[in-house]
Parts: C-alpha cells; sequence; structure tokens
C-alpha cells in the first residue's frame, strides 16, 4: 500500500497527496532579522529553523571559541553534531553586532542562564534601538528564585514585547526538518499573529495563544513528570505503570498549573499534554534518561557532570517549594522531590504513590 506524503505547507494549510486540506492564510509573510542566543543544541535548531523560513538569522554564541569552531566547520560539534549549518545562517561572535539589526532576539539558554543572557541583551540595547521582542526558549523556573521565564527577562527587558515557544519537539528533530508543531504564548495579539506568519515554515506549524504563563508552567512542570516516567523505565515496571502515571502526571500538571495563573485548555496542548507525552517517551529526553539513569543506581552528580542540561531536576526543587508555600498538595512532585533531594529510593517513591488513599478519579 501506497504511504501519502504529507507536509505543512508555508501558506499554514495541511497538504496530503498534494491537495490542500485547510485554508491558507491571507495574510503576509514578514521577513524578519532575527538574533538567536545562545547556540545551544535548542537555540542552533531553531535558528536554522528561522533561516530555512527566509528570514536574515544570525546566531550567536556564550563563547567565542564555540563561534569560531562553527564558523569554520558549518557545524555545532558539541551541541548538535551532524547538522550542517548553510552559509546564509550567520555565526556571531559578539552580541551587540548581531543585535544592532536585529527586529527581535531568541534567548535559548537554559533557566539557570535566561537572567545572564537577558542582562547581556539589555547592555547591548543601549545601542541596539531597533529590537522590539524577545521570546524564550526555555523550560524551567529560576532557581534560587523559582521564577517563570517571564518575570526573569521582564526584570532585564521591561520594555520589549514578550513571549515564549514551547511544544514537543527535540532540537536535533527540528534541526533536521522533521514536521513538528509548537505553540506561541504572547500578549500582544497583533505582534503573536506576525510573529506566528514569519516563523511558520514547511516544516514547523506555529500556533498561538495570549496565556503564556500557561505555556510556561505546561513546559517547566511536564519536565519534572518526564524524570518520574524515566523513573518508572530504570525499574522496568512497563507499560501500565507508565499510562497510570503520564495520567496521574497530566492531572497534576492541570491542578498545580491552575494555581499558579495559567489557563485550563493550555496544558491539554501542546505545551501541556503534548510536551508531557513527547518528553516522557522519547529516547532523546534528557530528563527521562536523567530518571532512567538514577533508578538504575547512578547519582545525580554523576548524572550532571557531563554539564547536560536536565531541567526538571532543578525545577522538582522550584515547585516543591513553591507547592509548600501554597499548599499544593502535589504527590508525584513531592515524590520526585523526595527521591532527587532527601535520598528517598525510587521504590518507596512508589509505594507511597500506590498506597495513598483511593479517591474518586477527578480529583
Amino acid at each position: 500500500m501506497r504511504v501519502p506524503h504529507f507536509s505543512f505547507a508555508r501558506s499554514g494549510g495541511l497538504f496530503f497527496n498534494g491537495h490542500e486540506k485547510s485554508e491558507t492564510r491571507s495574510s503576509e509573510i514578514h521577513t524578519m532579522n532575527i538574533c538567536v542566543y545562545p547556540s545551544g543544541a535548542w537555540g542552533t535548531a531553531f535558528a536554522l529553523h528561522c533561516q530555512r523560513a527566509g528570514h536574515t538569522t544570525t546566531l550567536v554564541s556564550f563563547e567565542m571559541e564555540e563561534a569560531l569552531t562553527m564558523t569554520s566547520q558549518r557545524e555545532n560539534p558539541a551541541r548538535l553534531p551532524g547538522c550542517h549549518l548553510p552559509p546564509d545562517l550567520q555565526i556571531g561572535t559578539e552580541l551587540l553586532p548581531a543585535l544592532m539589526e536585529a527586529d527581535g532576539v531568541i534567548l535559548a539558554s537554559a533557566s539557570k542562564h535566561l537572567g545572564e543572557a537577558a542582562r547581556a541583551v539589555a547592555e547591548a540595547r543601549r545601542e541596539a534601538t531597533r529590537l522590539r521582542w524577545v521570546v524564550t526558549l526555555c523550560k524551567g523556573l529560576e532557581p534560587g528564585k523559582n521564577r517563570l521565564p517571564e518575570d526573569v527577562v521582564k526584570e532585564h527587558l521591561p520594555d520589549l514585547a514578550y513571549g515564549v515557544i514551547s511544544g514537543p519537539t527535540f532540537a536535533s528533530q527540528v534541526a533536521r526538518g522533521r514536521p513538528s508543531a509548537l505553540v506561541l504564548g504572547m500578549e500582544d495579539d497583533a505582534l503573536a499573529e506576525t510573529l506566528q506568519d514569519a516563523l511558520t515554515g514547511p516544516d514547523l506549524r506555529i500556533y498561538r495563544t495570549s496565556d503564556v504563563k500557561g505555556v510556561e508552567l505546561g513546559g517547566c512542570l511536564k519536565n519534572v513528570y518526564a524524570i518520574a516516567a524515566g523513573l518508572c523505565d530504570g525499574l522496568g515496571l512497563g507499560d501500565n505503570s507508565k499510562a497510570a502515571l503520564l495520567t496521574r502526571a497530566l492531572h497534576e500538571m492541570v491542578r498545580v498549573g491552575l494555581t499558579f495563573g495559567g489557563r485550563r485548555e493550555t496544558f491539554y496542548g501542546l505545551s501541556g499534554f503534548g510536551d508531557l507525552v513527547l518528553t516522557c517517551n522519547g529516547q532523546e529526553s534528557r530528563n527521562r534518561t536523567f530518571g532512567e539513569a538514577f533508578a538504575k543506581g547512578r547519582s545525580s552528580n554523576e548524572i550532571l557532570a557531563g554539564g547536560t542540561t536536565v531541567e526538571g531536576y532543578h525545577t522538582a526543587r522550584c515547585f516543591h517549594e513553591l507547592c509548600a508555600e501554597h499548599k499544593i498538595d502535589a504527590p508525584i512532585l513531592r515524590e520526585v522531590y523526595e527521591t532527587l533531594y532527601e535520598g528517598k529510593s525510587v521504590e518507596s517513591a512508589l509505594r507511597t504513590l500506590m498506597a495513598r488513599e483511593p479517591k474518586p478519579e477527578h480529583q
């Protein structure tokens, strides 16, 4: 049987065997000058997407040596090996020159470095006056202060329009042009629609919502639950256990997310349910593989020693503190925290969850 081909069209419609199945967008595509900073795996992948979507794109590294390597090899061997960086994707060794002509900046740092990245943009912005918007890609709370990315960025860049892009994607697959979908959270409706049109490409479809908090909370919470899924995998508990965990994790995500200002429908969308499914099951999920390795006996320090970013590890502590402060009962979050930080065995955490008092499913 012939397998039908599909692709996400530049016009926004879904094509099936060459026939358009939905209406095309009537608005014009805005060509932009975009700075992506820094050049981690996700930053590199998204810069490649922006370049393929027709925008003048500059990828700037935290480190001069890394930028020089990318320029000479046309690859980011340390962060995203095997993905070619085309000649028209500009590699920046300094932030200021890249921002001088930029319409907007996409901050792709890990949450623990987001404040540093936002400060660097703020300093450069004294001369880069053209900049109008900032979008973050990170999926974690600020360690120590337990702040969402929006709060961190607005401390340093309060006058820029703010947005967040999140959803079920692995960097390597976006870099290679595998069909994917993300959601843009932004309160400025007109700018959100402009960015949605500009960033939707042949292999990446962008949806939009004004629920910035919901998008950020979903992206943060799912990483903690992905660690829990990895703990299940490390113990070899099987499909029944994993399905039960994901179902209850989604329920807990919605309950916690609503408490902190997100909207219910957002958690059932790309940044909530979608990312939860991917991160809890995908072989490329750093949070899931962290949990799996931990359950098999490796320590947190040993797993993190190589510099791998595991947002859920730090976010578990952040949400534990927030839930305690606001008196929120979040049993899965609590057990992950106690396993990672208080020495509780994975088996004991499982027994605690299974021994909870029976109750109606919706509670």
